[in-house]
């Protein structure tokens, strides 16, 4: 292949690119947010014996297990609006669909974590006579949060990486800051070349950032 390389263009307009980084950052630390807000709650209401907590919650992580990600954010930035007869802005419409999502998926690590403590520690806490919220607090969710931050801290990247899907909505974010290098420069290897090494860095840094967080929580177990 008979090709140039010529970085000069893109590196002119990087304050374009690192705008589109920060824009990322900022909706996906949004999204986490909420998303570990979403998915406590449901998370509890998937350990309830009552069924009209469950099952609800139940068909919604459901829903959103098995849905493609790009669906939620078409429908919270097109459907929605017409719905409550509101207008969302791109920022808004995928957050909510960020958080919606990722919670669904927070609330299956929550739960997993729980209910894989082995019983012997429920019925010890409870043959000392400790109520459920005290059991909980001081015997489970210590054991369980140590099983938890692994598949937390995947599905955390995974959410970092989806982030891209609101470039669909144009929300200023890496991709969509990208696309608009790429229009302004027709240099489409240079420019994807940069922001594909812009998110490894991203997300090398979070990792190693995420690894020091868990070794320290695992120390204090």
């Amino acid at each position: 292949m008979d090709y140039s390389w010529d970085f000069g263009p893109v590196l002119e307009r990087f304050d374009m690119l690192a705008l589109g980084l920060l824009n990322t950052v900022k909706i996906a630390t949004v999204s986490i947010v909420l998303g570990v807000l979403v998915g406590l709650v449901l998370a509890m209401m998937r350990l309830s014996t009552r069924k009209w907590l469950n099952i609800p919650s139940l068909v919604f992580i459901e829903f959103y297990r098995n849905t493609p990600p790009i669906v939620h954010f078409f429908w919270f930035f097109y459907a929605l609006p017409v719905m409550l007869a509101v207008s969302l802005d791109p920022y808004v419409a995928a957050v909510l669909a960020l958080s919606t999502q990722s919670g669904a998926f927070y609330a299956e690590v929550f739960r997993g974590g729980i209910v894989s403590i082995e019983r012997g520690q429920w019925e010890g806490g409870r043959a000392l006579g400790m109520t459920h919220s005290a059991l909980m607090r001081r015997v489970i969710v210590p054991q369980a949060i140590a099983r938890m931050v692994p598949p937390f801290i995947e599905r955390s990247f995974e959410l970092l990486k989806t982030t891209a899907l609101a470039s669909t909505l144009a929300y200023a974010d890496l991709l969509y800051q990208a696309m608009m290098v790429n229009a302004e420069t027709f240099r489409p290897l240079e420019v994807y070349t940069t922001i594909a090494l812009m998110y490894l860095v991203l997300l090398v840094t979070a990792s190693q950032f995420a690894r020091l967080a868990e070794a320290r929580l695992t120390a204090y177990q």
